[in-house]
């Protein structure tokens, strides 16, 4: 299942965030961008759109959707335990079952920033 919210943004210019590109790019092919969110949630429908733009503009093409849902406040869903997932967005870039980075919807910059600043 996919997240609607995961649709590149047309909009997102890849040429102000050369730095992000490069830093997505230089990944190559055997990491695993794991995503959680939802379309019902407004951090969500606003981050992810760009941070989907900015992956798209670096060609990379491993990325694992998890859609989650949530009742009385708690959160579940696909690995949801597995990964501690709280709050969505919730990123985490892995090489070969190993945490590179990891982005919660509470930094202070975008998904896609922060983690080219992580990588």
């Amino acid at each position: 299942m996919s997240l609607n919210t995961m649709e590149p943004n047309p909009a997102w210019d890849a040429k102000s965030y050369p730095e992000v590109v490069e830093a997505f790019e230089s990944l190559g092919d055997d990491v695993t961008v794991h995503v959680w969110g939802a379309d019902w949630c407004g951090d969500c429908r606003s981050q992810l759109p760009d941070f989907a733009a900015a992956l798209d503009a670096a060609g990379v093409e491993n990325v694992e959707q998890y859609p989650v849902e949530r009742e009385d406040g708690e959160k579940y869903g696909p690995k949801v335990e597995e990964y501690g997932i709280e709050l969505i967005p919730t990123i985490i870039i892995e090489r070969d079952g190993e945490e590179l980075a990891r982005f919660v919807e509470e930094e202070s910059v975008s998904p896609a920033v922060y983690l080219a600043e992580q990588l």
